[in-house]
């Protein structure tokens, strides 16, 4: 079994991602599962255009893409990316679209193909914050969830299951940012790990255990 798992490089300014770093951590196998990981650019359209060379390399049976979302408490499992990009801010190549669809020929919207509740209860289970998101935002982060589940429908890789997850800042971040949330590079890199045993312990999105469904 084969995970491809990717982080962007820094932006906004920032000198590190929290999510490449922690991805970087990650080991190579995780049980009977190979992690490959890469390295994406924060650019509107070159970041899925990696994605999916990555993919067509890889042949992988879980895709997930992680990405920084500073003000966040904890590790945000996101639901759905939506067809939209509205940069805030210019990506790292300087290009800022304004209420641009991504694909002409997408849905509004994809969900997730990952057990997200069940991810965050195991997450939370091992006492790491996590919770269900609900909004990956309409920057380079939901422009490459939305771009990655497109391109499952569009290809057909009905077997293949993605999604995205949101990591807060890291301790060195923080600094100068007065009363802002952090969590630390390990407590970040462990809760993908445990994220990633749960996607291939739950093999459906509803699991029933104990009487709770997550």
């Amino acid at each position: 079994m084969k995970v491809l798992i990717t982080g962007f490089d820094p932006f906004g300014g920032e000198k590190i991602n929290p999510a490449w770093e922690a991805v970087k951590k990650l080991p190579e196998k995780i049980d009977d599962i190979e992690v490959i990981k890469v390295q994406v650019p924060t650019v509107f359209k070159k970041s899925a255009n990696e994605l999916f060379a990555a993919i067509d390399r890889v042949n992988p049976d879980v895709v997930i893409c992680v990405g920084q979302a500073g003000g966040r408490f904890d590790i945000s499992i996101e639901r759905v990316g939506i067809n939209i990009e509205d940069g805030r801010i210019p990506d790292n190549e300087g290009y800022q679209p304004i209420d641009t669809k991504i694909f002409e020929d997408g849905e509004n919207a994809y969900f997730t193909s990952l057990p997200i509740k069940a991810m965050v209860h195991d997450m939370q289970n091992e006492g790491i914050p996590a919770s269900v998101s609900n909004t990956a935002g309409t920057y380079v982060c939901n422009h490459l969830m939305y771009s990655l589940l497109y391109y499952l429908d569009k290809k057909g890789l009905t077997n293949v299951r993605g999604g995205f997850i949101h990591v807060p800042f890291i301790p060195e971040q923080v600094i100068d940012k007065k009363n802002t949330p952090y969590m630390s590079l390990d407590v970040i890199a462990k809760g993908l790990e445990i994220g990633i045993k749960s996607i291939f312990n739950h093999k459906v999105d509803k699991t029933i255990t104990g009487g709770k469904e997550f």
